[in-house]
């Protein structure tokens, strides 16, 4: 179920190297070492980009291929280290598949339990307490706040990460993309669309291949 028996043991372990981290970070700022500024923008490019991207290789993948969709879905573990992707953070993963019918959406209430291993470093609003707060209470105004409206008749559910399980949202491939390869996927998965705040990017209609994309 998804908030039962919440175990964050693995979540001290997160906070104490985050603290690490930080001690280092000062440390190597105040003897000139590091340029703040550089390393900001280090982060920013692994979270928003690097570390997505492994986990948009597994949702493509998923879309245009379905032996590898039912393996994932049955043991997303497997399927996902399958790939190459895994280690820390990632050692017991869940795929929430999500329908017309039911939007999955993901929160960890107690600290910040995240698949480093498919998605980077989770966002600052995921560690926020009025994401993790709010995300259980009020999901829909929170999707909302995101720029998210789901049609009334799409139920959402949300899973709590723990130490022992975390999630990866497969979200619905995009219309107008039939015979794309998962390559050319890849680019319309967001970090986002795989937390559930947000969807998979339409394809670009207006663009000058927008005729070759959609062949």
């Amino acid at each position: 179920m998804p908030h039962d028996h919440h175990d964050h043991d693995d979540g001290s372990h997160l906070d104490d190297m985050t603290a690490r981290v930080m001690a280092l970070e000062k440390l190597l700022t105040d003897k000139g070492l590091v340029d703040p500024a550089a390393l900001d923008r280090i982060l920013d490019t692994y979270e928003t980009q690097v570390g997505p991207r492994n986990g948009a290789e597994v949702v493509a993948r998923a879309w245009t291929d379905p032996d590898f969709a039912r393996w994932l879905e049955q043991d997303a573990t497997a399927a996902i280290h399958s790939m190459g992707f895994g280690g820390r953070q990632g050692e017991h993963l869940t795929a929430l598949f999500n329908t017309p019918e039911r939007h999955n959406m993901v929160v960890c209430t107690l600290c910040s339990c995240y698949p480093w291993s498919v998605l980077g470093l989770p966002p600052v609003w995921y560690k926020s307490m009025p994401y993790r707060s709010r995300a259980v209470s009020e999901p829909r105004a929170v999707l909302a706040e995101f720029g998210l409206t789901l049609p009334e008749g799409t139920a959402i559910r949300v899973w709590d990460s723990t130490a022992e399980m975390r999630y990866l949202v497969i979200p619905m491939r995009p219309a107008g993309t039939e015979g794309w390869t998962a390559e050319k996927l890849v680019p319309l998965v967001t970090r986002d669309s795989m937390i559930g705040t947000g969807l998979a990017l339409a394809p670009d209609t207006t663009g000058p291949d927008a005729e070759g994309q959609a062949a």
